[in-house]
């Protein structure tokens, strides 16, 4: 049987919600990205809540945005693996365990995480 792009998305996702989880200790920094936008949030898996968000579908990056500048690219994902990096800080956050949410480890989720990284961040 043969997948269509959503359901091996899907797929591919569930084995790696498998191997990782987010703990109160060692949140998860989960991924989603969609044509336009990337979104990144921290979980606490064990309560089930969302200790931080970012997104470049939010007024804090609108305000910074240029043509060059969207969501939709490379600049615009390294622009929120920064501004969650400093809002997981600013939650007392320091490391994480990353959730790339079925996504291959390239383009705007590298860039995503290298950025995140940078901004202090440990995973």
């Amino acid at each position: 049987m043969k997948l269509n792009r959503k359901e091996a998305l899907v797929r591919r996702h569930k084995r790696v919600r498998a191997k990782i989880s987010g703990t109160p200790e060692r949140p998860r920094l989960a991924v989603h990205r969609s044509l336009q936008h990337i979104y990144a949030q921290v979980i606490d898996d064990v309560k089930g809540n969302t200790l931080a968000f970012a997104s470049s579908n939010e007024p804090a990056f609108r305000t910074q945005i240029t043509e060059a500048l969207k969501g939709g690219n490379i600049a615009g994902a390294k622009l929120v693996g920064a501004l969650i990096a400093e809002r997981a800080k600013e939650a007392g956050i320091a490391t994480v365990v990353f959730d790339r949410g079925g996504y291959p480890y390239h383009g705007r989720v590298k860039a995503l995480a290298e950025s995140a990284r940078e901004g202090g961040l440990v995973f």
